[in-house]
């Protein structure tokens, strides 16, 4: 291609504390507006934030984890501007001396490479309020439940050079912060959002591109829509003549585009200086040690267990470390079922796919941990099969109950009594006498072909509850003899 991409993010993270950043207010999605607003997330005359220490602690968590340096002295500022939704006047920020400064995020990329994403900063932060434009007859109401909820806004180095790096590196956020507890990550409820900033330069030009800011995207599809529909507009732009002007943006899903929105502010046209109000924050070495004690193992931690402990594959080791939530179960359903790969196939394929046929997570999943190792016992001791285990998995999923209570109700049990088989294949075979004569006479090339028609046969007549291995080694005995 002509055009090489640049892009950078910031993600808004909601940190999970029960109270707000600078106030005793609760953080509650839901509420009736305007019911979780005190005097200082109003704004009011002679009332003075105070800062949440749980706040601190878990931006201390996120550092800790990607590796960075820790402000041990860091300051909040003003940040000026106006807008309804921002009571003050200004935005409780930090500017020079954020609590996160340079760490890295390492992400797995489709091809199996792992590449290291640059963490810039990440620094502490008020939310605003939220305007509401429907119901008010041409007015605008405005919610103030917002308003002083914390944030981490975590700040990449532009080291991202296509849609799909991004929502990886995203994803691998998303992943590192519900792993800490940090954040709920829920997109939808506003807890993770992501501006991207992006740009093209001519391929081998080392010198940036002027970028676009593009605000507020709360889904991964809509991230990488978003990215794709910019870069698209910015190649056309230039290739017709055009310049790219240095602009904040919004994405329309409805017509997959962006379109502008402001002029992009720089930092001196926000006026930061220190809030009078705040003192500086010093963390100590005690502090830190605490917090780092208390970190649980992560993604690329959990990751290497996954290979080492339970040999699978990388591939399958980072889609079961992608969630705390799918970690946990996967580990569970090994500790009852005890055959990794087996319970990383059923995790991943089975339950992956009913998860996404019904629409929900994996810890709203209908089939328990508990459930689907008991179920893998009963393949590995060959009371049932693999294709009978799919009926069962069907049935644990409608509420029918535990494996074996399946299995006894329907009469799933397979049959292994070689005797039984043994006959059932004689009147197989019998009934298909033709086909066993073309077969003794065709080639090997042929056979392969026409055996599976026999084992087809053979599984239809004992309707899927023969053993298939041992239907394999009987038909084949009989066959050749």
């Amino acid at each position: 291609m002509q055009w090489e991409v640049v892009i950078g993010l910031e993600i808004h993270t909601q940190l999970a504390t029960q109270s707000k950043i600078f106030s005793g207010s609760a953080t509650t999605f839901g509420s009736e507006p305007n019911t979780q607003a005190s005097l200082v997330d109003l704004g009011m005359p002679g009332v003075l934030p105070v800062l949440n220490q749980e706040a601190v602690r878990m931006a201390c968590m996120f550092g800790l984890a990607i590796d960075a340096e820790i402000g041990k002295r860091n300051v909040f500022a003003r940040k000026n501007y106006f807008y309804p939704d921002l009571p003050k006047g200004y935005q409780i920020s930090q500017m020079d001396l954020p609590i996160v400064g340079k760490g890295h995020l390492d992400i797995a990329l489709e091809d199996g490479t792992i590449k290291r994403i640059g963490v810039t900063r990440a620094h502490l932060e008020e939310d605003a309020g939220k305007s509401l434009h429907e119901d008010f007859s041409g007015s605008t109401g405005i919610d103030l439940n917002r308003a002083g909820t914390p944030l981490l806004e975590i700040v990449s180095e532009p080291d991202m050079r296509s849609a799909k790096e991004a929502v990886a590196y995203v994803k691998a956020i998303h992943a590192l912060v519900r792993y800490l507890g940090i954040c709920d990550g829920n997109m939808a409820e506003g807890s993770l959002r992501c501006d991207c900033n992006v740009s093209i330069r001519p391929r081998g030009q080392a010198e940036f591109g002027t970028r676009c800011e593009i605000k507020n995207v709360n889904s991964f599809r809509f991230i990488e829509r978003a990215i794709n529909s910019e870069i698209q507009r910015q190649i056309d732009l230039i290739e017709d003549g055009g310049k790219v002007v240095q602009e904040t943006r919004l994405y329309d899903p409805n017509k997959d585009e962006t379109r502008s929105m402001r002029s992009k502010e720089e930092a001196n046209d926000y006026r930061y200086f220190p809030d009078p109000d705040l003192l500086p924050v010093v963390i100590e070495d005690s502090f830190l040690e605490t917090v780092r004690a208390g970190l649980p193992e992560l993604p690329p931690q959990k990751v290497e267990r996954f290979q080492s402990q339970y040999g699978l594959s990388a591939y399958d080791a980072n889609v079961l470390a992608s969630s705390r939530e799918q970690a946990d179960y996967f580990e569970e359903v090994v500790k009852i079922g005890g055959d990794a790969k087996l319970a990383a196939n059923w995790v991943m394929v089975e339950l992956g796919s009913l998860l996404n046929k019904l629409g929900i997570e994996i810890d709203q999943a209908p089939v328990s941990a508990a459930h689907l190792g008991g179920m893998l016992l009963r393949i590995r001791d060959n009371t049932i099969s693999g294709k009978i285990a799919k009926t069962v998995f069907e049935a644990m999923a409608a509420g029918e109950g535990d494996a074996d209570s399946i299995i006894s109700s329907r009469g799933l049990k397979q049959v292994t009594d070689t005797g039984a088989i043994d006959k059932m294949l004689d009147e197989m075979l019998a009934a298909n006498a033709e086909q066993v004569e073309q077969y003794r006479v065709a080639d090997e090339a042929k056979r392969g072909k026409m055996f599976g028609f026999f084992v087809g046969q053979a599984m239809k007549a004992s309707k899927g509850k023969a053993n298939p291995g041992q239907v394999n080694q009987l038909l084949k005995a009989k066959l050749e003899g």
